[in-house]
This record gives C-alpha cells, sequence and structure tokens, in this order.
C-alpha cells in the first residue's frame, strides 16, 4: 500500500501543518456549534479530504474526546473508517457534475441518518460542478435538514460561484512547510525501517513542494527504487532526476566566464545522468534566486535550505556579477522555463538561452545594455581592449592647472547632498554595491564617511572611488575628502526610510513614484 494511504492521518492531533484548521473544528465541536456547510481549499495533498473525513468521524463519535476529536474506537468511528457507514458519503464532482447527481443528493437529504446524529455529504473537486448543478444545489445548501452537513472540498476556488462561498464556512489550507514534512518523512521512514539521511529527507520535502500527499508519494519512489539501501542525497537525485548544487555552480561559473564549452559539457553530463531538463532550468532558477537574495540581504542566507559547503560556495558565486545581470539571467531562464514545456528538442532550446546569457549584446534592453557597459569596463580595466585616443599633434603648451581648494563643513554638507545623483552615473556594477547600503552617509572629523554592511559591496564600490570622488569634486568646486568604510562594529547609523527613493535608485530613474 502506498505510504499516503496506508499512514492517512486518523485524528486531528496527526494532521500536520494545518493548526488553524484543526484548533477551530476541534473547538466547533467541543461547543456545539456545528455548521452545515463548509468548503476547504488549498492545494493538492495539504489534508482537505482527510479532515473533512476526520470531522465526520468527530460529530457522529458515540464517545468523542473532551477536545472534540474522534474516540476511533466506537461502531461508528470504525464504520466510517471503513467506508461502510451510511452515515458519510464521498462524491467526487469531476465525475459526478450534472444536474441529476445533485438532485440525487437533495432527495437523500430528506432522510435522516439511520444511525449517529449527523449525515455528511463529502464532494471533492466541487468546482468541477456544471452551472446548473450549483444553481440546483443553492436552497439546499442554504437550508440543509439540521442533521445534514456539507463540506465542499477544491483546488480551485475563484471557479466557486459567490453565490456558494456565501453559504459557507471557508478553510484556507495552506501549503506544509518543508522541515514539517522532513519531520514526517523521518518518522515515517523510522516506523518502516528505512534507513534516510536527513539531507535526502530535506529535499524530498522540498521537491513536495508544500504538499504531503507528493512528498509521501516521492519518498515512496525512492525507497522502492534502492530497496533495502540507505537513501542518501545522491540517490535520491538520481531517482528524482534533480541536479547537485555543484552543478548548477558550475554552469554558472561557465556562463560567467563565456565558455561555451564548458556550458555544453554540462549539460552533456546532465543529460547522460538522465536528470530531466525542465527540473534543471528550475533548480538553475532557484540558485541565481538564491544568490539575487543574498546580494540584497546577506541575512537572508540564513534560510537558504543546503550544506555550509553549497551555502559557501553560492556566496562567493554571488559576487561574479551584478545584481542586474541577475535579473537578466532569471528572466531568460524563466521564459526559456515556460517554452520547454511543449519543445520537441528541449537540449537546443536550453543550449541557445544560455548562450544568449553569455551574450548580452544579442539583447536590447536596460539589462543587457548595463551587462554590455559593464563587461566592456572589465576588459578595458584588465587590458583585453587597448583604447587608444587619435589626436592632431600641436604644439605642447603649458597649462597651468589650479588645483581645486579644500572643501569645508558646508561643503562637505553639501557633497552629502549629490552622493545620490552622481551614482546614478556611475557603472552597473558600482550600483549594485551602492545601493545595497542601507545607512546614509555622515561627515566625521572633516570627512564624509559612506558605511557598508557587506565587504562585499564595499569591494566593488571601492574599486571605483576614485572616479566617484572626481564627479563629485567636479559637481561641488571643492576637494572632497571621501572615505568608503565597513560597518564592522554593527555601528547603528541613520537609516535610509524612503521606499520610493529606494526604488528611484534600484531602477535608475527620476520618475516619480508612488508607493502605497
Amino acid at each position: 500500500m502506498a505510504l499516503y494511504r496506508k499512514f492517512r492521518p486518523q485524528n486531528f492531533s496527526e494532521v500536520k501543518g494545518q493548526d488553524h484548521i484543526v484548533t477551530t473544528l476541534k473547538n466547533e465541536i467541543a461547543a456545539g456549534r456545528i455548521g452545515h456547510a463548509y468548503l476547504f481549499t488549498g492545494t493538492r495533498g495539504t489534508g482537505k479530504t482527510t479532515v473533512a473525513k476526520i470531522f465526520a468521524r468527530a460529530v457522529n463519535c458515540e464517545h468523542p474526546l473532551p477536545d472534540g476529536s474522534p474516540c476511533g474506537e466506537c461502531d461508528t468511528c470504525r464504520a466510517i473508517a471503513e467506508g461502510t457507514s451510511m452515515n458519510v458519503m464521498e462524491i467526487d464532482a469531476a465525475s459526478n457534475n450534472g444536474v441529476e447527481n445533485i438532485r440525487s443528493i437533495i432527495e437523500d437529504v430528506e432522510y435522516p441518518p439511520a444511525a449517529g446524529r449527523y449525515k455528511v455529504y463529502i464532494i471533492d473537486e466541487v468546482h468541477m460542478l456544471s452551472s446548473g448543478a450549483f444553481n440546483a444545489f443553492l436552497k439546499t445548501l442554504e437550508e440543509p435538514p439540521s442533521y445534514v452537513i456539507f463540506i465542499l472540498a477544491t483546488t480551485e476556488l475563484q471557479k466557486i460561484p459567490v453565490t456558494i462561498l456565501s453559504r459557507c464556512q471557508r478553510y484556507d489550507f495552506h501549503r506544509i512547510s518543508v522541515e514539517t514534512i522532513a519531520a514526517r518523512l523521518k518518522e515515517l521512514t523510522e516506523k518502516e525501517g528505512v534507513r534516510a539521511s536527513d539531507d535526502a529527507l530535506s529535499y524530498i520535502a522540498k521537491a513536495g513542494d508544500g504538499s504531503m500527499r507528493d512528498a509521501l508519494s516521492l519518498l515512496d519512489q525512492c525507497i522502492n527504487f534502492y530497496l533495502g539501501e540507505e537513501l542518501t542525497y545522491d540517490k535520491v537525485l538520481s531517482v528524482l532526476g534533480a541536479v547537485d548544487t555543484e552543478v548548477l555552480s558550475r554552469i554558472f561559473n561557465a556562463v560567467v566566464a563565456q565558455d561555451i564549452k564548458g556550458v555544453s559539457s554540462v549539460v552533456d553530463a546532465v543529460m547522460m545522468e538522465g536528470r530531466d531538463l525542465n527540473s534543471f532550468v528550475s533548480d538553475l532558477i532557484w540558485y541565481l534566486r538564491d544568490m539575487l537574495l543574498y546580494r540584497n540581504a546577506p541575512e537572508m542566507a540564513e534560510t537558504f535550505d543546503m550544506t555550509s559547503e553549497n551555502k559557501k560556495k553560492l556566496i562567493e558565486d554571488s559576487a561574479l556579477v551584478s545584481v542586474e545581470t541577475f535579473i537578466r539571467y532569471i528572466r531568460i531562464l524563466s521564459s526559456l522555463e515556460n517554452q520547454m514545456r511543449y519543445a520537441q528538442d528541449k537540449r537546443v532550446l536550453l543550449e541557445v538561452s544560455l548562450i544568449r546569457l553569455m551574450h548580452p549584446e544579442m539583447d536590447s534592453d536596460y539589462d543587457a545594455l548595463v551587462n554590455r557597459i559593464d563587461e566592456l569596463e572589465r576588459k578595458i580595466d584588465s587590458g583585453e581592449i587597448q583604447v587608444k585616443s587619435k589626436s592632431v599633434e600641436q604644439p605642447e603648451e603649458q597649462v597651468e592647472v589650479t588645483p581645486l581648494p579644500l572643501a569645508v563643513s558646508e561643503d562637505i554638507k553639501e557633497a552629502a547632498s549629490v552622493l545620490e545623483d552622481v551614482a546614478k552615473s556611475m557603472s552597473g556594477s558600482f550600483r549594485g554595491g551602492w545601493y545595497n547600503r542601507r545607512h546614509q552617509p555622515f561627515v566625521e572629523n572633516d570627512e564624509l564617511v559612506v558605511y557598508f554592511d557587506s565587504d562585499q559591496d564595499l569591494h566593488i564600490c571601492k574599486k571605483e572611488l576614485d572616479i566617484f570622488s572626481k564627479k563629485i569634486n567636479d559637481v561641488i568646486g571643492k576637494q572632497v575628502p571621501l572615505r568608503f568604510e565597513t560597518n564592522k562594529n554593527n555601528q547603528t547609523f541613520q537609516k535610509i526610510d524612503d521606499p520610493a527613493k529606494d526604488m528611484q535608485q534600484i531602477i535608475g530613474t527620476d520618475m516619480k513614484i508612488d508607493i502605497e
């Protein structure tokens, strides 16, 4: 028997990740405030039908527990659990969606239960009912007999007519967290006598995408493939067709280095190992997303679900390109992910998109232009491109350069007010590091000081400090002492609290932005 059927929760205490719903239903039963119509909505595998069946047992239980849970031992509880009770009817609306099906329910509710207190109708996938069936159901749903309870379950709430919604108590089932699913998987593998590593179970939980049933099905698949063996992280990757973070790091570094041969070899390896290319692209997008989050908020690294070695590698990789480049990469790969769903030759699409990542000149949007400018600046700085100026020979003239006078306190304050405008004229990489800081510059001992929380952002901006300082001097007309430092002591400074100004800085515009 499949794990998700074998270990289906039999009482409220076994339901995981839906405490807000379980507590409410238990309180209703304990207080005798039971409604006549409930609507359970949420993504697949989150426990809608399971909770409905437990609730049906609880309202009919002969010896309910003090907290409202069913005892699970009386004749009524056993009959409902075995599916032999006439008091609980489970109906699949996907295959019983016509007016005649609803009419049979309307006729059936006229007869009180032969045993027990309530007749409970569980209608699964209720959004599949036809328009006529919904209309025929309205009156009965609004005023059913006192002994009737309707529980409607759906994964697509938007398809339910508002006239149905207004007649039901609505309960939203949340996606179950990775931690909760992983803990449940560990509990069940111990009961089954299966050896499994924590990182393997954590990856299966993540692949479940918030669905306990999906995660249990994947665990079942992995156990059967490696029957009698310990379930490790690498074995789970092999069964699920996923790739390790090390592979994602390799292909990312190859793209940044514009190494087409290296990119092709990684794709070859992924194909030879039988990995799913759709999953590979999805995992690469998530890898880029994690690096983008780290660049903008380094404290987010604590939330990344990966080993310390992989996290260290991710942090190193995040310094290789600018924030704008990350956004461009994610945009291109997200478009690729949609195209690959219907493509015949997915590998060709993947390789073409990876080449696009390496050559921003193929695109003409803002992100690509910033990418091209950064690449040009890198090549000039590294000496790959020699810039030669062609000038007409003229007799040498002695040009007397008058040094700018040193700035005084008022000048330094004026310089602080123009920093943001000058920053807009700098390179994309400089702007990425500059806008990551969260503190206002301030004057310290007749010197303008800018503190950065991240050493990485400080390093990026410090490379162009001389250019930045010269531009400020030209604007002010005086030499302004300017210094970039890291906030080593975690001092608290005046923070930048204007979200509209932050957004203007990020997208590089002076246009007014209203944020509500």
